[in-house]
C-alpha cells in the first residue's frame, strides 16, 4: 500500500468513522434531551442498572475474536464463519443465563421491577452478536460509510419509538424499547448493506488462531468493562436510582466527545497501524501524529465541556438534572485520557503483545480499586477525583512497553500533549465562572460558547501548534472541496 494511499484511506476512514459516531450520537443527543424532559432521573437509573449487566456480558460474546480477525493480514471466510458461530453460541448461552438469574439481580439492587426489564433489555446481547461479524468485516476494510448509514437509521427510528412511548406514559419501558429497537434496526441494516452471509462452516484451524490471540483480549476487555461498570454499580447499589440516573446522564454528555473520539481512534488507528506493522519507522511516525492530533481535539473539547457544564445541563434538560452538572467537570477530566489509553493499547495489539495487554489490565484494575472504595466509604465526588488519579497512573502503565520498544516514551508523550491541556485549561477558566452572572442560563450558555471559541482561536493562533495547523489545513481543504462542488 503506497504512502499516499494509506494517508487517504486513513483520512477517509476517520471522516466516515467520525460521521458514524457524531451523526448517530447527534441524533441520540437530541432524542436524549427530549426523553430526559419527559422521564425522571430514577427511570434513567433503573435502565442504567440493566445496561450494567449487558455491558459486562457483551464482552464475553466477542471473545476477542474481532480484534484477532482485524489483526490477521490474510483473514478469510473461514475466520468470519468461525467468529460468527462462536459469537452466536455465546450470546444465546448468556441471554438464557441473564433470563433465569434476573430475579437474583433484581433482589441484589432491591428493585423488583428490574426482573422484566432485564429480560427484555437482555435481548440486545443476541441482536448485537448478530452484527459483530458484519462490523468486523467493515472495520477491517476501513469502510465506515456503511456503518454510518446503519447507525444513523437505527438511532433515528429507535429514538422516535422511545419518544412516542415516553409521551404516551410508558416511563422506563420507553427507554427499554428504544435500546432494543436500536440494536435490531442496526443489525438488520448492516446485514442488508454489507451483504455477507455465513455458511456456518466451523474451522478448527481458524478457531485455534483466533482464540490463541483473542482469549487474552477477552479477559482484558472483561476486566475493563467490569471496572468501568463498577463505578455505576457502586452508585446504583449504595446510592439511589435517581443518583445513578444523574451520574449516567453526566457520563453520557462527557462521552459525546471522549468516548466517541476514542471509538473513532480505536476503529481507524488499529487496522491502519496493523497494515504497516512491518515498517517500524513509518508506524512510529503515524503513532506519534495520531496521539498529538487526537489529544489536541480531546483536551480542548473535554475541558470546554467542563467549563459550560452547569448552564448546558440547565438549558438542555432542566434543573431536575442539576446534580449531573456537578459531576460532569470531574468526569470530563477523567475521560479526556481515554483516547490516549486507546492509542497506546492499540499499539500493543499491533505488536501482537496481547499477553502484556492482559497484564496491564490487571495492574490497572488493582489501582482502580482505590476510587471504588472511596465511592463506597467516602462519597461520589471522592470516587470521581480518585478516578482521575487512577487514569494518570494507568497512562504510564499503558505507554511503558511501547515507549521502550519504539522510542516514544511516556514522558515524550506528556511533552506532546501538555500544550493541548494548557490551552484547554485557559479556555475552561475563561468561561467557567461566567455561570455566576445574575442572568438566565439561556443567556449565559451562548456567551460562554462565543467567548470560549474566541479564546481558543486566539491562543491556538498565538502558539501555532503543529497539530492545530494540521487540523486547520484538513478543515480548510474539506470546506474548499464542498465550495467547489
Amino acid at each position: 500500500m503506497a504512502k499516499e494511499s494509506l494517508k487517504n484511506k486513513t483520512i477517509k476512514g476517520t471522516a466516515w468513522s467520525a460521521a458514524d459516531t457524531f451523526l448517530s450520537q447527534g441524533v441520540s443527543f437530541v432524542i436524549g434531551i427530549i426523553l430526559a424532559r419527559l422521564l425522571s432521573p430514577e427511570e434513567y437509573g433503573l435502565i442504567g442498572l440493566c445496561l450494567i449487566v449487558n455491558a459486562v456480558l457483551e464482552g464475553f460474546v466477542d471473545s476477542g475474536f474481532s480484534t484477532a480477525v482485524i489483526r490477521k493480514v490474510d483473514a478469510n471466510d473461514n475466520d468470519y464463519n468461525t467468529m460468527f458461530i462462536v459469537n452466536m453460541f455465546m450470546s444465546i448461552l448468556l441471554y438464557f443465563g441473564v433470563f433465569f438469574t434476573s430475579p437474583l439481580i433484581a433482589d441484589f439492587f432491591g428493585r423488583a421491577e428490574l426482573i422484566d426489564l432485564i429480560k427484555i433489555t437482555g435481548l440486545v446481547i443476541i441482536f448485537n452478536a448478530l452484527s459483530l461479524t458484519q462490523n468486523t468485516i467493515l472495520v477491517k476494510r476501513v469502510n465506515f460509510k456503511a456503518k454510518t448509514k446503519a447507525s444513523i437509521v437505527s438511532a433515528l427510528l429507535s429514538g422516535v419509538i422511545g419518544i412516542v412511548l415516553a409521551y404516551s406514559g410508558f416511563g422506563v419501558w420507553a427507554l427499554a424499547a428504544q435500546i432494543v429497537c436500536r440494536s435490531i434496526i442496526n443489525t438488520l441494516s448492516l446485514w442488508v448493506i454489507n451483504r455477507w452471509f455465513p455458511n456456518f462452516s466451523f474451522s478448527k484451524t481458524s478457531f485455534k488462531y483466533l482464540w490463541g490471540f483473542g482469549w487474552k483480549m477477552l479477559v482484558s476487555g472483561l476486566l475493563d468493562r467490569l471496572w468501568q461498570e463498577a463505578y455505576q454499580l457502586v452508585v446504583g447499589k449504595f446510592y439511589s436510582p435517581a443518583t445513578l440516573g444523574q451520574y449516567t446522564r453526566s457520563k453520557h454528555y462527557a462521552a459525546l466527545f471522549s468516548s466517541n473520539l476514542n471509538k473513532i481512534v480505536m476503529q481507524v488507528s488499529y487496522p491502519v497501524l496493523a497494515s504497516i506493522q512491518q515498517d517500524k519507522e513509518r508506524m512510529v511516525s503515524a503513532y506519534r501524529k495520531i496521539i498529538k492530533t487526537t489529544m489536541f481535539v480531546t483536551a480542548i473539547c473535554m475541558l470546554f465541556l467542563a467549563g459550560i457544564s452547569e448552564p448546558m445541563i440547565r438549558v438542555l434538560i432542566g434543573d431536575k438534572w442539576l446534580q449531573a452538572a456537578s459531576f460532569l467537570p470531574l468526569i470530563c477530566i477523567s475521560m479526556s485520557l481515554y483516547p490516549l489509553h486507546a492509542i497506546n493499547l492499540n499499539m500493543l495489539k499491533v505488536m501482537g503483545r496481547s499477553d502484556l495487554f492482559l497484564i496491564y489490565e490487571i495492574l490497572k484494575k488493582i489501582i482502580a480499586i482505590a476510587p471504588i472504595c472511596l465511592g463506597i466509604f467516602v462519597g461520589i465526588y471522592a470516587m470521581l477525583i480518585g478516578s482521575i488519579v487512577a487514569g494518570i497512573m494507568s497512562f504510564f502503565i499503558n505507554s511503558w512497553y511501547t515507549g521502550k520498544k519504539l522510542g516514544y516514551t511516556s514522558w515524550k508523550q506528556v511533552k506532546d500533549i501538555a500544550p493541548n491541556y494548557a490551552i484547554g485549561t485557559i479556555v475552561a477558566l475563561s468561561i467557567y465562572f461566567l455561570k455566576y452572572l445574575p442572568i438566565s442560563p439561556f443567556a449565559i450558555l451562548p456567551i460562554q460558547i462565543i467567548i470560549g471559541i474566541f479564546v481558543f482561536v486566539f491562543v491556538a493562533e498565538m502558539t501555532k501548534l503543529q497539530q492545530y495547523n494540521d487540523l486547520k489545513e484538513i478543515v480548510c481543504k474539506g470546506f474548499s472541496k464542498i465550495w467547489k462542488k
